[in-house]
């Protein structure tokens, strides 16, 4: 974790408070005064502000049920922030883990472990996603065969990687990918002559969007559900 992080999650310092301080050559690392922010620390390391040693506070891990009209970043733009729902201490020092277009609802996994979150939007972990997809047009009879084998997307090099479609109804489909390409389940859809017009995230790995969580409603993960994504 960088050094400045560490300072903010440890105490009520903002990340440019915490800069200062290093500035100010008060912070050591092991006994050793360190003003460098982005240096990496670890939990059997001693950080101590003016002789005083930190610890840091337990890691946070969140379901959210993301709405419309938000967007999966941490500062508001066009639409605001979900983290904006988040009633927590320094909830804009969360980042996401995977993210949502404004126009697509469900689950988001937000934390403060970068670890964590690694094994979630790693493409080498090939962790799955699980979408729920409304269509404009009737599902063609060799939709899912062309997802399993792969389709190329519009400015890519290669086949997207083998996805599993389920059919629900005539245009209504649950899609699985281990990819987070842009746009990616629209642009699939697009590839084979139809259109999205509705999308849904309803799980990631093992976790599912609790049924209890209304829109804009969030809730901590129990600890099985964080041991998902710990290997």
């Amino acid at each position: 974790m960088r050094l400045d992080k560490f300072i903010c999650k440890s105490t009520e310092l903002t990340r440019t408070e915490a800069k200062k301080m290093l500035k100010a050559g008060t912070v050591k690392v092991n006994g050793e005064i360190v003003k460098n922010a982005a240096q990496q620390v670890h939990e059997n390391n001693e950080v101590t502000i003016e002789g005083q040693r930190l610890t840091a506070r337990s890691s946070r891990y969140i379901m959210l049920h993301k709405p419309l009209d938000t967007i999966c970043s941490n500062v508001d733009e066009l639409y605001p922030s979900v983290l904006n729902f988040i009633d927590v201490d320094k909830a804009f020092d969360l980042h996401i883990a995977g993210r949502l277009d404004a126009d697509t609802t469900g689950l988001v996994l937000i934390t403060d472990d970068g670890r964590w979150s690694h094994n979630i939007i790693s493409p080498k972990k090939q962790c799955e996603k699980v979408y729920r997809v409304w269509l404009r047009d009737d599902l063609k009879p060799d939709t899912a065969s062309q997802f399993t084998d792969g389709v190329q997307l519009q400015g890519e090099k290669n086949l997207t990687l083998p996805a599993k479609l389920e059919q629900i109804a005539s245009r209504e489909v649950l899609l699985t990918i281990t990819e987070g390409k842009y746009h990616q389940v629209k642009r699939m859809f697009a590839a084979v002559g139809n259109k999205v017009v509705g999308l849904h995230r309803e799980q990631i790995g093992n976790v599912k969007l609790d049924k209890e969580i209304l829109l804009g409603q969030w809730r901590y993960l129990t600890d099985d559900e964080v041991s998902c994504f710990l290997s």
